[in-house]
């Protein structure tokens, strides 16, 4: 499917970014104290204000930021370098994520009963990072 790793990895690095400005929206939105635009889908306001967007009083959009972060740093570094292992190490990382995202939407849909577009949005990318770590996981020489 892919030619190399390196393609992925360039595939998990703008996947990362769309993760990391779409949290970082959300986590300034949040510390703003503003509400989120979300014209397509009514609820973001009720999923952001929700007891579930913090997690020990930290922002779980800044639990995001840091997330996709790390991810961005490691394929960076990846890159930079080419360690295999290092790469294939993500796949621990995406690991949370994904299922960071499962439970997430899981309360949107059957606890608060609204869906946010950009948490969805996350939970995609997230989901993508995953799957992709798990291709790469199948490959040969990873």
């Amino acid at each position: 499917m892919f030619k190399n790793n390196k393609n992925l990895a360039w595939i998990i690095l703008a996947l990362s970014l769309v993760g990391l400005l779409d949290a970082s929206y959300l986590a300034i939105k949040h510390y703003q104290g503003a509400p989120v635009i979300c014209s397509i889908i009514e609820g973001c306001d009720k999923v952001t204000a929700s007891i579930y967007s913090t997690l020990g009083g930290i922002p779980v959009a800044l639990l995001g930021v840091f997330y996709y972060f790390l991810i961005l740093f490691l394929v960076i570094w990846y890159l930079w370098n080419g360690n295999k292992k290092h790469f294939s190490g993500l796949m621990r990382i995406s690991i949370v994520g994904f299922l960071a995202s499962l439970w997430f939407v899981y309360l949107q849909v059957f606890v608060i009963k609204a869906i946010c577009l950009y948490c969805m949005v996350s939970a995609l990318t997230a989901t993508a990072i995953f799957l992709l770590f798990l291709i790469l996981s199948f490959k040969k020489g990873v």
